[in-house]
C-alpha cells in the first residue's frame, strides 16, 4: 500500500509540473505576442511621426501661401538675433515655424540680418525672406507704387488712385462712401472705426481714415477695395500706437484724427504744431471757437487762395467759426507728426496765431497782441 501511494505522489507532481510548465509556456507566448504588438505599434507610431514630421518640415521650408499679395509690415528691432527675428515671422505670419527658419538658417549658414521695417508676404520663400532681411531691402520689386501725400482729402486721394490705376475717381468715391464698405471696415478695425463716423453731420465717414504714406503694390491689378482697405490699414497701426495717450487723454481715434487734419491743414514747412496744438487746446478750455480756416474751405467744399468774411458766416457743422469745439470728422488725412502733436502740444497760455507770407507762426496770448501780429506781419 505504501509503494502504491508514493507512485501515485509521483505521477500527482509530474502532473503539476507539466501543468505549471504548460501554464509557463502559455504565459511567454502571450508576453512574446505582447511585446510583438507592442513592438509593432511603437514602430507605427515613430513611422507615423517620422512621415507627419518629414512632410511638415517640407511644408515649412515652402511659402506660405504661394499666391498671397497681401503685404505685411514686419518689423525687426536693432540688436534683435535669428531666435527673435525667427518668432517676429512667425508671429506675422510670414513663415510656418520659427524653429525650422532659424534651423534652416543655421544650415545655410546666413547671419548678419539688418534691423528695420520690411515689407513681406506670405509668397515669399525662406531663401527670399534670407535675401530681404540681409540686404534691408524688399526683395520683391513692385509692380507700382503710389504716393498718398499728407493733409490730402478723400476727393484728392482718388484723383491719385485714378491717375495710377485704371479706376476712375468715381469708382474710388463710389466705394469709399457706400455703407457697406464702411460698415466692412468697422468691423475689421472696430478699435479705429467706431459709431462716430456714423454721426450724421460727417460729409464722408471714412475721410481722414487713409493714413499717407507710399503703398508698393505686387501685382499688376489690385482691386480697388484692396488698395483703399491698405491705407486704412497702416491708419489703423500707426494709431494703435498710441493707445496708451489716448487713453491718458480720454481722446478716441477719431477725436485724435479730427484733431490731427486741423494741425496738418493749418500747417506749412516751418509750422510749430505742437504750439498750434497747444492754441487750439487752450481756446476749447475757453469755450472759444476754434476759426480755423481749413475747416472753412472743408464746408464751403471748394479751394480758395483766401478765405473771406462772408465765408466765415456759412451755416455748416464744419464750420469752426460758427461751432464750438471740434468740427464733426477729419477734413484730410494727417500724418505722423500731426498726431503726435495732438498727443504731445507745448504748454503755453497762446489763444492766438498767424502765419506770415513765409510760412511763419506768430502766436499772441491776447486779441490785441494778435491785432498788433496782424499789423506787423501780414499788412506789408
Amino acid at each position: 500500500m505504501l509503494g502504491g501511494t508514493l507512485v501515485d505522489n509521483n505521477e500527482t507532481k509530474k502532473q503539476e509540473m507539466i501543468e505549471k510548465l504548460k501554464i509557463k509556456k502559455n504565459e511567454g507566448r502571450v508576453v512574446r505576442r505582447i511585446v510583438t504588438i507592442v513592438t509593432l505599434v511603437i514602430l507605427l507610431i515613430v513611422v507615423i511621426v517620422g512621415v507627419s514630421g518629414y512632410f511638415y518640415v517640407k511644408s515649412a521650408l515652402k511659402p506660405i501661401d504661394p499666391d498671397a499679395t497681401n503685404e505685411i509690415a514686419v518689423e525687426i528691432p536693432m540688436g534683435s538675433g535669428i531666435s527673435t527675428i525667427s518668432s517676429i515671422l512667425e508671429e506675422n505670419g510670414v513663415i510656418k515655424n520659427a524653429r525650422i527658419f532659424k534651423y534652416y538658417t543655421k544650415f545655410k549658414n546666413e547671419s548678419s540680418f539688418q534691423a528695420g521695417n520690411y515689407i513681406m508676404t506670405q509668397s515669399m520663400t525662406l531663401d527670399e525672406i534670407i535675401e530681404s532681411l540681409k540686404t534691408g531691402k524688399v526683395y520683391h520689386e513692385p509692380l507700382f507704387s503710389l504716393t498718398v501725400p499728407e493733409g490730402l482729402t478723400l476727393e484728392q486721394i482718388s484723383n491719385i488712385v485714378a491717375k495710377h490705376t485704371e479706376y476712375t475717381s468715381e469708382q474710388f468715391m463710389e466705394l469709399v462712401t457706400s455703407k457697406e464698405f464702411v460698415q466692412k471696415m468697422m468691423e475689421t478695425y472696430p478699435d479705429l472705426i467706431t459709431n462716430d463716423v456714423l454721426n450724421s453731420n460727417i460729409r464722408y465717414a471714412l475721410e481722414g481714415y487713409l493714413y499717407p504714406s507710399t503703398y508698393a503694390f505686387y501685382e499688376e491689378d489690385p482691386s480697388l477695395e484692396e488698395i483703399i482697405t491698405n491705407m486704412i490699414s497702416l491708419t489703423n497701426d500707426i494709431v494703435k500706437e498710441y493707445n496708451d495717450f489716448l487713453v491718458e487723454k480720454q481722446m478716441t481715434p477719431h477725436q485724435l484724427l479730427t484733431f490731427a487734419s486741423l494741425l496738418e491743414e493749418e500747417a506749412t514747412a516751418q509750422t510749430d504744431r505742437e504750439t498750434i496744438a497747444s492754441v487750439f487746446y487752450n481756446r476749447i478750455e475757453a469755450k472759444m471757437p476754434l476759426q480755423t480756416d481749413p475747416t472753412v474751405l472743408y464746408a464751403l467744399g471748394s479751394h480758395k487762395d483766401r478765405v473771406l468774411y462772408e465765408d466765415l458766416e456759412v451755416d455748416n457743422p464744419y464750420n469752426t467759426y460758427v461751432v464750438q469745439g471740434l468740427p464733426p470728422g477729419p477734413i484730410a488725412n494727417a500724418g505722423k507728426v500731426s498726431i503726435e502733436a495732438v498727443l504731445n502740444p507745448t504748454d503755453t497760455d497762446y489763444l492766438y496765431f498767424l502765419a506770415d507770407t513765409e510760412g511763419n507762426n506768430h502766436f499772441a496770448k491776447t486779441y490785441e497782441e494778435h491785432l498788433k501780429n496782424i499789423d506787423e506781419f501780414m499788412k506789408k
